[in-house]
C-alpha cells in the first residue's frame, strides 16, 4: 500500500509522536509511506489532486523511530498524483496552525475532501471532522457521559455558571489541545473571572466545564479504532495520566506521569456509549480521555500517547492498526 500521513509540518515530527510508530509498523509490513505537510497540496483542473511528498520506502536500514525520522527530515519533496495512493491519513492538530497559520488546518480538510471525493480512502473521514474540529463535537453524544459545559466568550455567562456549580469549575479554550490556558476557578476568584475569560477568548470561544473530583487522579487516555476498544492478548490501549503536584492538566507534554491503568467494565459501559456515533461518523482512530464516569474530549485529529501506551503494557498496538487498516483498505476498493 501507499499510505499517505497528512500532519501539521516534516520538521516538527518527533519520534515518539504516534504517527512515528505507525509509519514505522507500516514499513516494516512492507507499505510505502508518504508525509504530506498542510501547505504541500496543489490543487490542478478537473478536481486533480497533487502534493509534494516526503516518501520513504521499505527499508530493512528503517529499525528504530529515530532512524525513521532522520530518514524522513533527510528526504527530498517529490510531487505526487493523489489518486496514486491508497490512502490518506489525516494526522495533524488544528490547534497548531492557529496562530501562525490559521489558514492551515481548514484548507488541508478541503482537499482531503476532495481526494475522497475523487474515490480515495480518506480517515478520520473529513465530511465529519468539520464538526468534530473543536471540543463542541462532544456535546453530540448522550448527556450522561459529559460533564456538564457551557460555550461562551462573555465572562456574566461563566460567572451564571460558577454559581450554579458553586465551589470550582474548568476553563479551556473551545479550540486547543496539549493543555493550554487550561484553569481551575475556585469560586472566591470569581472577582478575576473577567480577565481569565478575555485571555482564553482572544484566540476564540471558551469552554467552562463542571469540576470533576476524580481529575485529581489523573485522566485515561483510551484508544478506540473504528468505535471498538482497541485491545490484544487481554491489553487495552489505554493509560493513565497523572499530572504533577501543583499541576492541573494531565497532558504528557505538559509534565504528566504516565500509569498502567486497570480497565473494567464501567469503563467499557462508558465507551460503549460513543461507538455507534463514532462509526457513523467514520472515526476511525480516537483517543477519549476520562475522568471518573465522564468522557472531557473525544481526540480524532492526532490522539497520542500510544508510545507510552505500547511501553507500559508491553503490547504492540500499532501491529493491530496496520493490520487492520490493510483489510479495510482491500475492502474500500474491492466494493468501489
Amino acid at each position: 500500500m501507499k499510505i499517505a500521513f497528512l500532519i501539521n509540518q516534516t520538521h516538527k515530527e518527533e519520534e515518539k509522536f504516534t504517527t512515528t510508530l505507525l509509519a514505522l509498523k507500516a514499513l516494516q509490513r512492507g507499505h510505502q509511506i508518504l508525509y504530506i505537510g498542510l501547505a504541500d497540496f496543489v490543487y490542478e483542473e478537473e478536481q486533480a489532486i497533487l502534493a509534494h511528498c516526503r516518501v520513504v520506502d521499505p527499508n530493512e536500514q528503517i529499525d528504530s523511530y529515530s532512524k525513521l525520522i532522520e530518514v524522513l527530515k533527510a528526504c527530498e519533496k517529490t510531487l505526487l498524483d493523489m489518486n496514486d495512493i491508497d490512502l490518506l491519513w489525516l494526522r495533524f492538530d488544528p490547534t497548531l496552525d492557529m496562530i501562525n497559520r490559521p489558514w492551515a488546518a481548514a484548507t488541508g480538510i478541503q482537499f482531503a475532501q476532495l481526494v475522497k471525493a475523487n474515490g480515495r480512502l480518506v480517515i478520520n473521514d473529513p465530511d465529519h471532522l468539520i464538526q468534530a474540529n473543536n471540543k463542541l463535537y462532544l456535546e453530540n453524544f448522550d448527556k450522561s457521559i459529559r460533564p456538564k459545559t457551557l460555550v461562551t466568550r462573555n465572562h456574566k455567562d461563566v460567572l451564571r455558571f460558577l454559581e450554579k456549580q458553586e465551589e470550582k469549575i474548568i476553563l479551556k479554550p473551545l479550540k486547543g489541545s496539549g493543555g493550554k490556558n487550561v484553569f481551575l476557578i475556585q469560586y472566591e476568584d470569581r472577582l478575576n473571572l473577567k480577565q481569565t475569560v478575555e485571555a482564553i477568548g482572544r484566540d476564540g470561544y471558551v469552554i467552562a466545564q463542571e469540576y470533576l473530583p476524580d481529575a485529581i487522579h489523573g485522566d485515561i487516555r483510551f484508544f478506540l479504532i473504528d468505535g471498538e476498544p482497541l485491545h490484544l492478548n487481554g491489553q487495552y490501549a489505554a493509560v493513565r495520566r497523572v499530572q504533577g503536584s501543583n499541576e492541573l492538566r494531565s497532558n504528557i507534554h505538559q509534565g504528566a506521569k504516565t500509569e498502567k491503568v486497570a480497565i473494567d467494565d464501567s469503563i467499557l459501559a462508558l465507551v460503549a456509549k460513543v461507538k455507534d456515533k463514532l462509526k457513523q461518523d467514520k472515526m476511525y482512530l480516537v483517543g477519549l480521555d476520562i475522568v471518573g464516569d465522564k468522557i472531557m474530549e473525544i481526540n480524532v485529529f492526532s490522539p497520542g500517547a500510544l508510545y507510552h501506551i505500547n511501553q507500559l503494557t508491553k503490547t504492540d498496538f500499532t501491529e493491530v492498526i496496520i493490520q487492520d487498516l490493510e483489510k479495510r483498505v482491500k475492502d474500500f476498493y474491492d466494493l468501489s
